[in-house]
């Protein structure tokens, strides 16, 4: 009898240990979810700086470069001599990026919005290609508000050598990049 006492009591201690060993494992499994529910698409972005990537925009044009620098509205992505500056919300999907996260390294994230890119854009007086949802413009960045930027672009409409400015405003809800020219 003793025996058998000693086996009910030991299939006893091996039940309690796989219930807890699958306790475990199902918490472990639940915490693994909820860091990953935390994870930003700019921490995986970050993650990828120097990678290349294939980017789809909202407009349905795709975009195959290198990252180069992330912010929290934006990305910096290089392809051949371009450069591109593509707002977060513009992306559709991203092929090629790998699991790995990366979190900000410093508070000057906040100084890095979109508008403070276009403006450093405006102030080189660099050429560039505004594209939005429904086409694109080529010009320079004249003003930058908080939520739109002014375009001027270049109209050859009065002949050859006479060429004047126009400009157009184009909301951050329409941006889908702004690139070298």
């Amino acid at each position: 009898m003793r025996v058998r006492w000693d086996l009910l009591f030991a299939d006893l201690a091996a039940q309690l240990d796989a219930a807890e060993a699958a306790d475990a494992v199902q918490t472990i499994a639940e915490l693994t979810r909820a860091e990953q529910a935390t994870i930003l698409l700019t921490d995986r972005l970050r993650a990828a700086v120097g990678a290349l990537l294939d980017l789809h925009l909202v407009d349905g044009h795709g975009l195959t470069a290198e990252v180069r620098d992330v912010a929290p509205e934006w990305v910096l992505l290089a392809e051949r001599s371009r450069q591109h500056v593509v707002p977060l919300t513009a992306i559709a999907s991203i092929s090629g990026l790998t699991r790995h996260a990366v979190a900000p390294t410093s508070r000057a994230e906040a100084g890095r919005s979109l508008g403070a890119a276009l403006r450093a854009l405006m102030r080189d007086r660099a050429p560039v290609r505004v594209r939005t949802r429904s086409g694109h413009s080529d010009g320079r960045i004249a003003r930058v508000g908080r939520d739109h930027l002014d375009i001027e672009e270049l109209s050859h409409e009065q002949g050859p050598g006479r060429a004047a400015r126009e400009g157009r405003l184009v909301p951050f809800s329409a941006l889908v990049c702004v690139s070298e020219t």
